[in-house]
């Protein structure tokens, strides 16, 4: 009892010293002086509230515990997948938007890029092991290929695709090097500033990016070098409805828009899925396990994270390049480090490593806050609270990746 009073005086007391600053001092306009008056009260109950809590934390934990054990378990996912399913699911997937709405098909999309861009940074997180949290500075980087390349050399999107792609890459293979000897914290911290500094470069480069104002006016992808718009920009050019004898609806640019994501993603699965299985993805998996035994076994931990770090940016870069095709519009805004946060956050819910979850996951919280928008005040609050749920009901994730074991007769 002694040394939970103890904690919880101590708890009280930094707490008290953190929330000073921030409440305690209040700031008070007088004519030209602005005077500093302290306020106490909000300072001495939020010590008041962690003393407490302190004091009382075994039983205000009890309930969660009793939670734990009452929430329903989920099975892990399938390692191998049903080809008649699958294709089953593609086919639904590919007719669906021919029937639904456009707000609809436009969440679709984002659902979709979130998928694509959840499934590179698995590679580096979820089969590597490298904690990553500068990861949408290559998203940026290959956002921002594609606007540069259209602005300065009049690039279309497919030209400018697998540049986009290469550029995120080689910028991954550059981060890979000053990584190499950290882990863990370490690597985490080295990962985020990363990112900040690409975004800031894009803030301050003025005479390149347009500074905060980001580059507007980026041209839909056409369709085999046909435009799928009313008029085509061009004075004699056909467009993709006139040489179908279509009648032209402003939907078809938001369907079209969400087949290009679903291929997107349907195809960083395919490369995710067949690279695991690859001599690279179980080396990416030994690096995971335990990077000295994979260095024993003679495999090479710089060209494995090398390698996890490309691939990841590579996919990055693609779904860039797309979020500057759908947009028309990129700004270093689009690309804070909230955006890292959730993409990470859908890899740590659906469980490191697997692909299903990665996708449920990018589902329910890209979804979810567009179907509550009645909330959007609240939505971190409420993310946070689910993640910490989470961790105590299921810290592996909803949909964690079965591993092959073998269990020994007792």
């Amino acid at each position: 009892m002694g040394n939970n009073v103890k904690h919880a005086f101590v708890a009280a007391i930094l707490t008290g010293v953190i929330v000073m600053p921030v409440f305690g001092l209040q700031l008070i306009r007088q004519g030209a002086k602005t005077l500093m008056e302290p306020n106490f009260s909000f300072v001495l109950i939020a010590m008041a509230i962690v003393f407490v809590g302190q004091l009382c934390r075994h039983w205000l934990l009890l309930p969660f515990k009793k939670l734990k054990r009452g929430l329903p378990t989920l099975p892990a996912a399938p390692t191998g997948g049903n080809k008649l399913l699958i294709l089953a699911l593609v086919a639904v997937a590919v007719i669906w938007p021919f029937f639904s709405g456009r707000s609809s098909v436009d969440i679709a999309t984002l659902v979709l890029i979130y998928i694509m861009l959840a499934l590179g940074l698995n590679i580096v997180v979820g089969f590597a092991g490298l904690l990553d949290l500068g990861f949408v500075g290559f998203y940026a980087v290959g956002a921002y290929t594609y606007a540069l390349l259209y602005q300065w050399a009049g690039f279309g999107f497919w030209e400018a695709l697998p540049i986009a792609g290469a550029m995120a890459a080689l910028f991954g293979f550059i981060l890979g090097f000053p990584v190499l000897r950290l882990r863990g914290d370490y690597l985490a911290i080295v990962t985020l500033g990363f990112g900040e500094i690409i975004r800031l470069l894009l803030i301050n480069l003025n005479q390149f990016t347009n500074g905060p104002d980001g580059i507007s006016g980026i041209p839909k992808p056409t369709v085999f070098g046909m435009e799928m718009q009313r008029r085509a920009s061009e004075p004699g050019g056909q467009t993709f409805h006139e040489i179908m004898g279509w009648t032209f609806q402003n939907n078809h640019m938001v369907i079209y828009l969400y087949l290009m994501a679903l291929m997107f993603a349907l195809v960083t699965l395919f490369v995710s899925t067949r690279l695991i299985r690859m001599p690279v993805g179980r080396a990416w998996e030994a690096l995971r396990e335990d990077e000295i035994a994979c260095r024993s076994l003679g495999l090479n931990p710089t060209r494995i994270k090398l390698s996890a770090f490309t691939l990841g940016a590579m996919f990055a870069g693609f779904g860039g390049a797309f979020f500057a095709a759908r947009q028309g519009l990129v700004n270093p805004e689009s690309f804070t480090f909230i955006e890292s946060a959730l993409i990470l956050a859908i890899v740590v819910l659906g469980g490191m490593g697997s692909q299903v979850g990665v996708i449920l996951a990018a589902t329910l919280l890209t979804v979810v806050p567009e179907l509550a928008r009645e909330f959007a005040e609240y939505r971190m609050l409420i993310f946070g609270l689910v993640m910490v749920l989470m961790m105590v009901w299921r810290p592996q994730g909803l949909l964690p990746m079965k591993r092959p074991h073998v269990e020994l007769a007792k």
